[in-house]
């Protein structure tokens, strides 16, 4: 379970690195308090994180390990390219920060689950969740996600714009495309 917990963790804090999602996390934060934000994106990520490894353990335990391996390196390529491009906030992600204060909680945690459906951490964590233990793919994904959200917000709001965004795409997607490489050679062992 710890393995699979730091691999989870590691995965997914290096996936939202640059993600459309971290950067609502920290719109969301300047118009909020960053508590009720941290607290709105860890309930949704644990929900959309708990149906991801529902998902990868059904498939898991379905699929044989091999081709598992060999399609969750493909994808892990496919991350690491989808990191490479970038995400950008479109005009109704920056919309949707723009919510009343009183239900906070409520409308950040909607509005960014609806965001992480079918979201690339998702799809990592299903992967993940495919040959490795789901309690511990479940607590590390979430905990990465929301360390690396909470990362943003601290981050974002000491620094303003001098974030290199260009260099943290780069070292998200090269970090995509090392996990891809270890989980194609372990399916060739």
């Amino acid at each position: 379970m710890l393995s699979a917990f730091f691999l989870a963790f590691g995965v997914i804090f290096v996936a939202e690195l640059g993600d459309k999602s971290q950067l609502m996390a920290l719109a969301f934060a300047t118009r909020f308090k960053t508590w009720p934000v941290i607290i709105a994106i860890t309930i949704a990520t644990a929900i959309v994180h708990l149906v991801s490894v529902g998902i990868g353990g059904v498939m898991g335990a379905a699929l044989p390990t091999k081709f598992i391996n060999i399609v969750g390196a493909l994808a892990f390529i496919g991350f690491g390219l989808w990191t490479l491009r970038g995400d950008e906030l479109t005009e109704e992600d920056e919309a949707s920060t723009n919510i009343s204060s009183k239900n906070i909680i409520i409308s950040v945690g909607t509005v960014f689950f609806l965001a992480e459906l079918g979201d690339k951490t998702m799809l990592a964590t299903v992967t993940l969740a495919t040959n490795n233990g789901i309690v511990g793919v479940w607590a590390g994904s979430t905990v990465g996600m929301v360390a690396a959200d909470a990362l943003a917000i601290v981050v974002g709001k000491a620094l303003g714009d001098r974030l290199p965004e260009k260099a943290i795409r780069i070292g998200s997607s090269i970090a995509f495309f090392v996990f891809a490489a270890l989980m194609l050679f372990d399916s060739l062992r």
